[in-house]
């Protein structure tokens, strides 16, 4: 499982957050860098001075009086005075470059046989040796003259100014990415058969052209959707007037019983091809969902094709009632139905209603010849048909192409499943609690 977060908000905002605590890192070592040599000057200069005054104080002072100078040294300055000697047990100073520095300047300036240590003999502050004559000391300065100190406050500030710039960066993360992400909601609403609401049509210009050529291509979508139902609502209309005129001359022509029947047959299959072309125009958003108890609604359809003698059977469990379009849900069952007769060798076609964690199962089971695994998405496309493993050779190709459109306009899914001892399991999966659509998709 990756690490990374999946949103583009979540990915943006991390890449700039990283950038920006890289760059104040980046920032705070060049500073530490340019700071080291005045650092190292300043320190250097306090030392020496320090040295040279200690050293002229001594020198100066009456002997009787130089133990009281020394006392008073380490009272007031915390700065004291040892004899050397050159087996002395030294701790050196740290290897870091701001010590280096400092070093390097004050050999320069006390000459290069100055010894520098950071304890002996327990003792700890920065030791600087200088002689008197012959004499050879150890001067003690406390360590805390030294060390870099950083007030708390600069902290503070450092990290409000570092919160600000990472709000700032989401802020600016999020008028990008949240017209993304109403974008990709419009564009799913499109993919299940929905007309979204325009994207308003603001922001970077970026945004806006894209929100444009969405809403442009939305609204040419709908027109064709509309016109292809007009049209297929036209050919219906002149389509089925010479039909009924043939079916009349049919019983008018005197043929013999068995002509009559199977020009009769032939027509009724007429009809129904064209009543599927209008089944796959019609647009199932304009029908508004309401609160539908699934389990009557299938028991309904179900009766119905028993009152044909069909030998259709049902097992309704328990569901609660849930947004649905009625027709269409009514539509779904009447082609998985129809399907699983015409092609089922005359068994028994089965009708499960059930709930499964948080969706809601429609199943119609069949003992037909089944559908190869690898052909079941391809047979969801419009006008396909496998008749090899479906032997019938009527239809056109448009039962499991309304059903799949009708499955997604409810945020379902439908799958075609191999039944255990032959036979095909048409299963159409509805969530209990589908996501509302949102009213408005703005840009």
């Amino acid at each position: 499982m990756s690490l990374l977060p999946r949103t583009l908000l979540a990915r943006t905002f991390l890449l700039v957050s990283i950038v920006m605590v890289l760059s104040v890192l980046a920032w705070l070592r060049i500073y530490l860098a340019y700071e080291r040599e005045p650092r190292a000057r300043e320190l250097a200069q306090l030392v020496v001075s320090v040295v040279n005054l200690t050293r002229a104080a001594l020198v100066s002072a009456q002997p009787e009086r130089r133990l009281d100078l020394l006392s008073e040294l380490n009272a007031l300055e915390g700065i004291r005075i040892y004899p050397a000697e050159a087996d002395d047990p030294l701790a050196p100073p740290p290897d870091t470059p701001l010590l280096a520095l400092v070093t390097a300047q004050v050999r320069r300036s006390l000459g290069a046989g100055t010894r520098f240590a950071v304890g002996r003999e327990g003792g700890e502050g920065f030791w600087v040796s200088f002689r008197i004559g012959e004499d050879e000391y150890w001067l003690v300065l406390p360590g805390e003259r030294l060390e870099r100190t950083v007030p708390r406050q600069w902290i503070g500030w450092g990290a409000a100014a570092l919160l600000l710039s990472l709000a700032a960066a989401y802020l600016i993360v999020f008028r990008v990415s949240r017209p993304l992400k109403r974008l990709s909601r419009a564009a799913a609403a499109i993919g299940r058969g929905e007309h979204p609401e325009r994207l308003r049509e603001r922001g970077p210009e970026e945004v806006v052209a894209l929100a444009r050529a969405f809403n442009t291509m939305s609204e040419d979508l709908r027109a064709l959707d509309a016109d292809r139902a007009l049209i297929l609502a036209g050919i219906s209309h002149d389509l089925r007037t010479p039909l009924a005129r043939l079916r009349l001359g049919i019983e008018l022509s005197g043929a013999d019983a068995a002509t009559r029947e199977g020009m009769d047959t032939d027509i009724e299959e007429m009809d129904r091809v064209i009543g599927q072309f209008l089944d796959f125009a019609r647009d199932t958003s304009g029908e508004a969902p309401q609160p539908t108890a699934p389990g009557p609604l299938a028991q309904e359809v179900v009766e119905s094709f028993r009152r044909r003698a069909a030998p259709v059977s049902a097992e309704i469990g328990p569901a609660p009632a849930i947004a649905l379009r009625p027709r269409a849900v009514r539509r779904l069952l009447t082609n998985l139905i129809e399907n699983a007769l015409r092609y089922g060798a005359g068994a028994p076609v089965e009708v499960r209603v059930r709930c499964e964690g948080d969706c809601l199962l429609l199943e119609v089971a069949d003992r037909g010849p089944g559908i190869p695994p690898e052909q079941a998405e391809r047979l969801k496309r419009p006008f396909t048909r496998l008749d090899p493993a479906r032997s019938g050779e009527a239809g056109a190709g448009l039962g499991l192409a309304i059903v799949e459109r009708i499955a997604r306009a409810h945020r379902g899914q439908l799958d075609l499943l191999a039944r255990e001892g032959g036979g095909l399991i048409a299963r159409v999966r509805l969530p209990l609690n589908p996501p509302q659509p949102a009213r408005s998709s703005a840009a």
